[in-house]
């Protein structure tokens, strides 16, 4: 009910009727306070309404920065979750990442000293390839002699009787079965060839495993070639194949590198591996135009009349041909340690001479590798790789008949025309330290024996007299300077590369165009000397 007593129902209202009974009645009353407290309200008004107003301004300025800055995180998470999606599908292996290839290392396994020495088991019997390595390349051009020292046996292939007929002067026969080298030795060969061209193979078979095939054949470590194309005439049937370390136009003989890229014992001579390395490094001692401008040679002239024919070439108290040729006393070296042969140090003439032995000379490439102008006296004999040399670009050919005037044309040539000379000194360098490095040379062996074995027309069979041979039979034994350079030349493990990849070989018109070219660049030199020495006749 609404009755007289409303105020008095609560005493809070009670409290603010009292208020405003004191403060705002007496206003209502006075017209000039009304109007001051309505001025002091409607201030109090838009200050609060004022300060509503800035709250809101900065509340939003703030809420405006966080949403400008919550984009900015979240463009950049979607920028990096685009970039990760992107390398995600790019990659295969985003999930568990790519382990890297690791090349497989395997040590000897030699047996204790009182116990004899075994092959081991457990070494791997293919290839584990690098998947991220480049393609094989292809061979160097030397490795297309393969066909054409196979060529005889292309057409009717190799019979067990033509393998037979070849051990009348072999050394050993080989037999290569599931991986494994079977040895059976005739005759001992001159000093450690055997040994050092077995344990090439036995380094072949390490760094291809399961990429030699079976074959069976004779090897003869003697250097001259015996197989005459005379005897065999294509009418008479195919000659006994029989490999040796060189070769002549008038022989079949199949050539093989030397044991000399393993390293020769004898005379200390390093691993072809090391060596060639010491010899990259001493043809920096001296530029070309700082060396010696005379033809170099040192070897034994006491194994061919043609090498003591040379030392007439020799500088005299009369006579200058340009040549400082010296007699190498390999007898007296071993007793001073070999402390005057070391190649890597003979890099200081312009000109180095290489003339035959008995045959070829394995100093041939180390002539070669100096940046020096080789100046080849004409070959008779040659091994695996020489037939791809091109006189003018790889070295200056020498008349045999009249050796010491050739010599002393070729090197006032040089010294006139510095820059050709340094070009083909470069070139045939070039040639030796690149295509004629190990790993070349192992897979020359390999295409050789592969393309070998694919003529066979018998299944190769392990004699009773054969002998099982492993780098560990022949290396853990071994003393001295044998295994030195058995463990210098030792392979690691298998390789995890491909060998490189065979050019086709030469169709006719090609090898005929390219032994014509030799053949000219060899009778614009004769040429060339014959106009010399009748100039100087007429100057006289």
């Amino acid at each position: 009910m609404m009755n007289g007593n409303f105020v008095n129902k609560s005493s809070k209202s009670g409290y603010f009727g009292q208020i405003f009974e004191m403060f705002f009645r007496p206003l209502i009353h006075s017209p000039a306070r009304s109007s001051i407290v309505v001025f002091l309200f409607l201030s109090l008004l838009v200050g609060a309404f004022l300060s509503t107003r800035l709250l809101d301004y900065s509340s939003n300025v703030e809420r405006s920065t966080q949403q400008a800055f919550s984009s900015v995180i979240s463009s950049s998470q979607m920028a990096t979750s685009d970039t990760s999606q992107y390398t995600n599908s790019n990659n295969t292996t985003s999930e568990t990442p790519k382990k890297a290839h690791k090349k497989i290392v395997i040590p000897l396994q030699c047996s204790d000293d009182n116990m004899t020495q075994t092959c081991p088991a457990g070494y791997p019997e293919k290839l584990e390839l690098d998947p991220d390595a480049p393609p094989p390349p292809t061979c160097p051009e030397y490795f297309r002699w393969i066909y054409e020292d196979l060529r005889p046996w292309q057409k009717d292939g190799i019979t067990r009787d033509m393998v037979e007929a070849a051990k009348r002067t072999a050394n050993f026969r080989l037999v290569i079965s599931s991986g494994k080298a079977y040895v059976e030795r005739y005759q001992k060969s001159w000093q450690t060839r055997d040994v050092f061209t077995l344990w090439g193979i036995l380094q072949l078979l390490r760094r291809y495993p399961g990429r030699v095939p079976d074959l069976e054949l004779m090897f003869d470590c003697v250097d001259w070639p015996v197989i005459a194309k005379r005897f065999h005439h294509p009418n008479n049937g195919a000659p006994p194949p029989l490999f040796r370390y060189c070769g002549d136009d008038r022989t079949w003989d199949i050539v093989f590198p030397d044991w000399s890229f393993w390293g020769w014992a004898e005379i200390h001579m390093k691993p072809w591996e090391f060596l060639s390395k010491d010899l990259e490094e001493g043809n920096k001692r001296m530029k070309f135009e700082e060396r010696e401008p005379y033809a170099f040679w040192k070897g034994n002239p006491f194994v061919a009349p043609h090498r003591m024919d040379l030392l007439k070439c020799n500088v005299t108290d009369r006579q200058d041909w340009n040549a400082r040729l010296y007699i190498q006393d390999w007898g007296k070296e071993a007793q001073q340690g070999f402390k005057q042969s070391d190649l890597a140090s003979q890099c200081v003439d312009r000109y180095k001479i290489y003339i035959e032995g008995s045959a070829w000379s394995v100093s041939e490439k180390y002539i070669l590798a100096c940046d020096s102008v080789a100046l080849i006296m004409k070959p008779l004999y040659y091994d695996f790789f020489s037939r791809s040399l091109m006189p003018l670009e790889h070295y200056w050919p020498i008349s045999v008949d009249d050796k010491c005037r050739s010599i002393k044309f070729a090197v006032e040539w040089g010294n006139n025309h510095m820059q050709k000379a340094q070009a083909i000194g470069k070139t045939a360098s070039n040639f030796i330290l690149e295509d004629l490095k190990m790993d070349y040379v192992y897979d020359y062996m390999l295409h050789l024996l592969t393309e070998y074995s694919k003529l066979l027309k018998f299944k190769p069979t392990i004699s009773k007299n054969a002998v099982e041979l492993c780098s560990e039979t022949m290396a853990c034994p071994a003393v001295g300077s044998e295994k030195k350079f058995m463990m210098q030349s030792l392979v690691k493990g298998p390789s995890d590369t491909a060998p490189c990849s065979m050019p086709p070989p030469y169709d006719l018109a090609a090898l005929q165009g390219f032994l014509r070219k030799k053949t000219n660049a060899v009778k614009q030199v004769e040429k060339w000397e014959k106009d010399y020495w009748s100039n100087r006749t007429q100057q006289q």
